[in-house]
């Protein structure tokens, strides 16, 4: 890599996370972050986004992290004026700014907010499902029927910037995905217009056998390597041993 982070045009890789969103992440932007709970969040990327000061975001995640990591710290910041999510359950913080009127919710059935993802990456406009249809998830949506069921028009769903999580990376971006840490990634790296993605090993280009790339490199744009993250587990439960 050069002095300024960046290696050659084929070289994705950046320095740091912070140099990774710099000209990249803007006050009032939409942005998609992988992860499933606390599982394949970019850790890194997400503080460094904390550490900005960008505001007013709207953030398309399946949950928001906890209280004081993940996206939980974003919060506590007030950096988020929206999320567009799954599951919140495990955040007070959350729980708190929603319920004062301070946050914006737009709640999503878990397969419904993966699909919007993944259309939003295929150039699908919308969509229709039956998940939602009579409840208040179908409030003010177009709703159809098909061979007699009913459906609910859902849009697709774009971010100016998507925040990955992945377990290799060559230098070109191709990623590798290790276990359920896969989960939203591959959805909200495709949607992004432009996608960081972080990584614990970087490899040159050529090491990754084609068929085992989860996720081409012409989706990512830039990559930070972070090979300790802390990887927190979200709900720690120990089954008592034996006398």
């Amino acid at each position: 890599m050069d002095s300024s982070g960046t290696g050659s045009k084929r070289d994705k890789r950046y320095a740091s996370a912070a140099l990774a969103l710099q000209g990249v992440v803007a006050d009032g932007q939409t942005l998609a972050v992988g992860g499933f709970g606390l599982c394949g969040i970019p850790e890194a990327l997400i503080a460094a986004l904390r550490d900005s000061g960008v505001s007013g975001l709207t953030v398309i995640s399946n949950n928001a992290g906890v209280d004081g990591f993940g996206l939980g710290q974003l919060l506590a910041t007030r950096q988020i004026r929206k999320m567009i999510s799954s599951y919140v359950g495990e955040n007070k913080e959350f729980e708190r700014q929603f319920l004062a009127g301070e946050l914006e919710l737009e709640f999503n059935p878990q397969g419904t907010l993966a699909e919007r993802l993944r259309a939003g990456g295929a150039g699908i406009p919308a969509f229709f499902t039956a998940t939602g249809y009579g409840t208040v998830v179908a409030e003010g949506k177009e709703t159809r029927e098909f061979d007699g069921r009913h459906y609910v028009m859902e849009t697709a769903l774009r971010a100016d910037v998507a925040l990955v999580k992945a377990w290799k990376a060559d230098e070109a971006g191709n990623l590798l995905f290790r276990r359920t840490a896969r989960n939203f990634n591959p959805a909200c790296a495709m949607a992004g217009k432009v996608c960081i993605a972080e990584v614990e090993e970087v490899v040159p280009v050529g090491s990754i056998d084609p068929d085992q790339v989860h996720l081409p490199g012409i989706y990512v744009h830039r990559i930070v390597h972070n090979p300790t993250p802390e990887k927190r587990i979200e709900q720690r439960t120990v089954r008592q041993e034996a006398n």
